[in-house]
C-alpha cells in the first residue's frame, strides 16, 4: 500500500479520535461539571478516582493515538506539498511534528498525573487538589489550552498546497479557516475559537484522508 493511504487512513483516524474526545466531553465530562472552575477542586479529583480507567482510556485516544496518527499524517501532506515552495512545506511541517510532540507530552503528563492524584486521593486529598490543579495547567499548556502551534500547522499547510496544487483546492480551503481560527485562540477574547478549531479539524481530516486516499499528486505518482 502506498504511504500516501497510509496517511489517509491515519487522517481519518485521527478524525474520529476527535470525535470520541468530544463524545466523552459532552456525554460524560460535561454533565459532571469536570474542569468546571466553579466546581469544587475536590469535587474534580473525586471525578478521576470514580473514572480512572475511562479518563486513562480518554487520555491514550484523545493524546497518545492522535500524536502517533500525527506522524503518519505530516509525512504523508508533507510528501503533497513538497514540489511547492520549499520553505513553506518545511515549515508547515516543522509545525506539524512539534504539534504531535507536544500531544503526545500532554498525553503522557495526563496519565502519569492521573495515577498519582487517585493514588494521593486516598490519604491526601489536598495534596491531589494541588498536583490535579498544577497538572490541569501543565497539560492545558500543551494539549489544546491554545492551539497555536496545530492553527500554523494547517494554516501553513493549505498555503503550501494552494502553490503546490496537491492537495485539492476545497480541502484547502477548510485548512485555511480551521488553521486561522487555530491562531486566533490565542487572542483571549477570541479563545473561544479553539471549539472551532477543534471541529472544523475533524471535517478537515475527514476530507485530508480522502484525498490522499483516493487523488495522486504527479511526486507521489513517481515515488508508489
Amino acid at each position: 500500500m502506498a504511504f500516501q493511504r497510509i496517511s489517509g487512513l491515519a487522517a481519518i483516524a485521527a478524525g474520529a479520535t476527535y470525535i470520541i474526545g468530544f463524545w466523552v466531553y459532552f456525554a460524560i465530562l460535561g454533565p459532571a461539571q469536570y474542569g468546571a472552575p466553579d466546581a469544587p477542586a475536590t469535587q474534580h479529583v473525586q471525578f478521576l478516582v470514580d473514572n480512572q480507567e475511562l479518563m486513562n482510556a480518554w487520555n491514550l485516544v484523545i493524546y497518545v493515538l492522535n500524536a502517533v496518527l500525527m506522524v503518519f499524517i505530516v509525512v504523508g501532506l508533507h510528501r503533497r506539498v513538497k514540489d511547492g515552495p520549499e520553505a513553506l512545506a518545511q515549515a508547515a511541517s516543522a509545525f506539524g511534528v512539534i504539534w504531535a510532540g507536544l500531544i503526545l507530552a500532554a498525553g503522557m503528563l495526563e496519565n502519569i498525573s492521573l495515577t498519582q492524584i487517585v493514588r494521593l486521593a486516598a490519604s491526601d486529598m489536598e495534596a491531589a487538589v494541588t498536583l490535579w490543579r498544577s497538572t490541569s495547567v501543565a497539560g492545558a499548556a500543551l494539549g489544546g489550552g491554545n492551539e497555536i502551534t496545530g492553527g500554523m500547522w494547517i494554516f501553513l499547510l493549505s498555503l503550501a498546497g494552494l502553490s503546490s496544487k496537491g492537495i485539492p483546492l476545497a480541502v484547502n480551503l477548510i485548512g485555511l479557516l480551521v488553521g486561522g481560527a487555530g491562531i486566533a485562540s490565542t487572542i483571549p477574547a477570541l479563545s473561544e475559537a479553539t471549539m472551532i478549531f477543534g471541529l472544523g479539524f475533524i471535517v478537515w481530516f475527514f476530507a485530508v484522508g480522502l484525498a490522499l486516499i483516493f487523488s495522486r499528486s504527479s511526486a507521489e505518482s513517481r515515488v508508489a
